[in-house]
Formats: C-alpha cells, structure tokens, sequence
C-alpha cells in the first residue's frame, strides 16, 4: 500500500507546521485501501473532496479546547463503530494528557457525569444527538444544553467536529481502515 501526502488534521500536541489546529494524518489513514487493498483509496480517488474534508476538519476544531475535540470525537467513533477512529483517537487523547479513568468513561458518561464537566457533558450529549440523528433528531433541551455552555460561533464549530467526524467514521468503516495501523507522519 502506497502512502500519499495528503493529511487529515487532527488534535494532539501542535508541531511547526500544524500549530494551530493539531497533528496531520497521511491520507491513507483517514480513508485509504484496506490492508488486503480491496477497498478504494479515498483520498486518491477523490483528492478534491477529501482536501475539502480536511479544510472543514480544520477550521471545526479552530478555538475548541483539543480535550473536548478528542471527547466528542470518541463519543461519536464508539456511536458509529468505528474501531479505527477509536484507536487513533484515544491515543491521541492519552498522548495529550488526556487520563485513562477519563477514556473509559467517555462511553457511559452519563452515568459517570462527575468525571466530566458541564461543558464537556453538554458537548457529548449534543454528539450523541447529532450522530443519531435518524433516531430523535437532535432534542430541543439538548440543543439549548449544548448553547448554554457555547457561544454561538463555538456551537457552530462543535457542530462542524461532529459532523467531521462522522464523515471521518463513514470514510474509515467503508474502506475498511484496520484499527492500530495509524499512518499518521511521526507515528
């Protein structure tokens, strides 16, 4: 399998070139063949729409605390069974300081609130509504949580991540993305 050098941001320590918004991940990682290659590589099949991934995933995430970015986008890669994302995810959260009585909780937090803020509370419930959405829609009490403890440019961009990574989660479950083969650069 060929890596390419297109990149996926996503949140962990900043570098020089990534400073703003995280840590970059090969294309392959974020959507590429499989590891047998059946599947399509996403990125190079449609580097344009996969470029415009990256730049929504990018400016989702600007002004959000990266603790928060992980959170949501575990809560979301568990909703949908996203085994890759998973993985990346909640290394990235340990490599940021995230602890790991934090990350087991994250799939249960509402019967572990106390291990996690209002604010991060509000942000995963509002994940969890918009990634079912086909369930309840996402609830007005919900929504009015979530705009309590966000002003509206942060809501707009929390519902930017969610939706990111949801796109990330289908790109990854399509194509058949191996949890544990992060391609990452600096992996």
């Amino acid at each position: 399998m060929g890596m390419t050098t297109q990149t996926h941001t996503v949140p962990t320590t900043p570098t020089a070139s990534t400073a703003s918004t995280g840590s970059t991940v090969s294309a392959a990682s974020a959507g590429g063949v499989a590891p047998t290659g059946s599947r399509v590589d996403f990125a190079k099949a449609a580097p344009k729409a996969f470029r415009a991934l990256i730049g929504f995933d990018a400016a989702a995430r600007e002004g959000l605390d990266p603790a928060l970015v992980e959170l949501v986008q575990i809560r979301s890669s568990q909703l949908n069974g996203c085994a890759y994302c998973l993985h990346m995810h909640t290394s990235d959260a340990r490599k940021a300081g995230e602890s790991e009585e934090r990350l087991h909780m994250v799939a249960v937090w509402k019967d572990a609130a106390h291990f996690f803020t209002e604010r991060e509370q509000a942000a995963l419930a509002l994940a969890e509504a918009v990634t079912l959405v086909a369930h309840a829609g996402v609830p007005d009490d919900v929504y009015a949580r979530a705009a309590a403890h966000f002003d509206e440019e942060e809501l707009a961009r929390l519902l930017a991540l969610i939706f990111t990574i949801n796109t990330w989660n289908r790109i990854a479950i399509s194509t058949a993305k191996a949890p544990g083969t992060d391609e990452r650069a600096g992996r």
